[in-house]
C-alpha cells in the first residue's frame, strides 16, 4: 500500500470533520468535542444599539461558522489586545506612521481594516506553528523564536529545517573514522588537533584562541573523553536562544541573538545540502535571477563541493550579510577528516549585545576578506549578477558580490 503524508493542518482536518458532522478520535473530534468552541482569532467589530460585538473565528471550525459575539462572552483578553493593536497599526500606516488613539464611538470597521486584521491573525498563527516546528526539529537546548512586526509575510513555503549536512547521492560526509584520542585531559595531552598537526582551538573558557584561516579539530565519537570535554564545542550546537525576525529595510528575514554573546564564542553552524561544484554552478544560475545567496563553497582544501542552504538548512539560512560582520567563518573537522568536506562554524568576532542582529560576510573565504572584483564565483555565493548591498555599514562595499 502507498502512504502519502497529509499536508493539511490539524485545524483544517477538524474543520472538515465539523463541517461534515464526522467523528475522528485520532484528531480529537468526538461526540463531546464536536460542539466545543474556542476563540481562534477576532475578525471584525461593530456596535449595535450601544453594545460592542466582535466577529469570532472559532478554532477548528470553518469560517462559515463565524459568529458575532458581545465582548462579555469572550474570555480572551490577549486576542482582544492583538485585535486592537492590529487595528491601530493599520490606521497608523495609512496616516503615514502617526499614532492614533482608539475611538470608542466607531460603529463598524472598514472592510480594508477588517481584512488586514484577519491577515495579521492568520500570520500570527502561522508563525507560531512555524516556531513550534523549528523547536521540535532542532537538536540543541537553546530556543528559536520567530517575529514579524514589519509586514504580512509568513513562514517560507519551501524551507526544511535540518541539523546537519544533507549530502547529495554519492557524497559521503562521514568518512568512516574509527579512532579517537585516548586523552584523560584533552588540553594537556596529544589530542586530536595535535594528531592533525595543529593546536587546540579553544582555551580553558571554551573560547576560540586560534586565528581565522586555521582549522578546528574537535574530539570525535571514538575519543575517550566525555561530553564535557573542552574540545567539544561546535558538535553541541548553538548555546544561544536566537530569533528569526523580519527586517524593516528590505533584507527579508534576519537573525538576532536574545542573549549576550562574548567574543570568540561559537554561535551556530552553517548547514544545508552538500552538492558538487558542477551542480552548484547550475543552481547558481537559477538563484542569480532570484537574488538569493545560499551557496557556500567548501574550499578549505579544494573546490569540489558546495553547501546549498536554499531549501534545507538551520537558523543560519536566515543570517544576513554585512560588510562589517560580527561573525567569522571557521572550518571544522570532527567525524570526517576529509579536507574537502569541512563543517562550517560561525564564531563571534566581538561582544554581541542581546537583541543585536547576527551577520557574516558573504564574501568571506576562510579568513580572507575579498573585494567585489576578486570575489566573482567564490564562496559563499556563486553569483554573477551584482546585487546591491543593504547592510548599512560605514565600510559597505556597495554590492554583495
Amino acid at each position: 500500500a502507498w502512504y502519502v503524508p497529509c499536508l493539511a493542518s490539524l485545524e483544517t482536518l477538524q474543520e472538515l470533520c465539523r463541517k461534515e458532522n464526522l467523528r475522528c478520535k485520532s484528531i480529537g473530534i468526538t461526540n463531546r468535542s464536536l460542539k466545543s468552541y474556542e476563540v481562534e482569532y477576532l475578525c471584525d467589530y461593530k456596535v449595535e444599539e450601544g453594545k460592542a460585538y466582535y466577529l469570532v473565528k472559532w478554532k477548528g471550525w470553518p469560517e462559515s461558522s463565524n459568529t458575532w459575539e458581545p465582548r462579555k462572552h469572550l474570555n480572551c483578553p490577549l486576542l482582544v489586545q492583538n485585535f486592537l493593536r492590529d487595528k491601530n497599526e493599520y490606521l497608523s500606516r495609512v496616516r503615514e506612521g502617526k499614532a492614533l488613539k482608539v475611538r470608542n464611538h466607531v460603529k463598524a470597521l472598514k472592510p480594508a481594516i477588517a481584512d488586514y486584521i484577519v491577515k495579521k491573525a492568520k500570520q500570527r498563527i502561522a508563525l507560531q506553528r512555524w516556531k513550534e516546528e523549528l523547536n521540535r526539529k532542532k537538536n540543541h537546548k537553546a530556543m528559536i523564536l520567530v517575529e514579524n512586526t514589519v509586514d504580512l509575510e509568513g513562514p517560507p513555503l519551501d524551507f526544511y529545517y535540518i541539523n546537519e549536512y544533507k549530502p547529495a547521492p554519492g557524497i559521503n560526509v562521514l568518512n568512516g573514522i574509527t579512532t579517537g584520542c585516548e586523552c584523560a585531559d584533552c588540553p594537556a595531552e596529544k589530542c586530536c588537533p595535535k594528531e592533525a598537526g595543529f593546536i587546540l582551538a579553544y582555551n580553558k573558557r571554551k573560547k576560540l584562541k586560534i586565528q581565522p584561516g586555521l582549522p578546528i579539530y574537535e574530539c570525535n565519537s571514538y575519543c575517550r573523553c566525555g561530553p564535557d570535554c573542552p574540545n567539544r564545542i561546535v558538535q553541541k550546537g548553538t548555546p544561544y536562544s536566537l530569533c528569526i525576525f523580519r527586517t524593516n529595510n528590505g533584507r527579508g528575514w534576519g537573525v538576532k541573538t536574545l542573549q549576550k554573546i562574548k567574543t570568540n564564542s561559537f554561535v551556530m553552524e552553517y548547514v544545508g545540502e552538500v552538492i558538487t561544484s558542477e551542480e552548484a554552478e547550475r543552481r547558481g544560475q537559477f538563484y542569480d535571477n532570484q537574488g538569493n545567496t545560499y551557496l557556500f563553497d567548501l574550499d578549505y582544501d579544494s573546490d569540489e563541493f558546495t553547501v546549498d542552504a536554499a531549501r534545507y538548512g538551520n537558523v543560519s539560512h536566515f543570517v544576513n550579510h554585512s560588510c562589517d560582520p560580527n561573525l567569522q567563518v571557521f572550518n571544522v573537522f570532527i567525524d570526517n577528516l576529509d579536507l574537502r568536506l569541512p563543517r562550517i562554524a560561525l564564531f563571534s568576532t566581538r561582544t554581541i549585545k542581546a537583541g543585536e542582529e547576527l551577520t557574516f560576510d558573504y564574501q568571506m573565504k576562510g579568513s580572507i576578506d575579498l573585494t567585489s572584483d576578486s570575489a566573482e564565483g567564490l564562496s559563499p555565493s556563486k553569483k554573477r549578477i551584482r546585487t546591491v548591498c543593504k547592510c548599512g555599514a560605514v565600510c559597505c562595499r556597495g554590492y554583495l558580490n
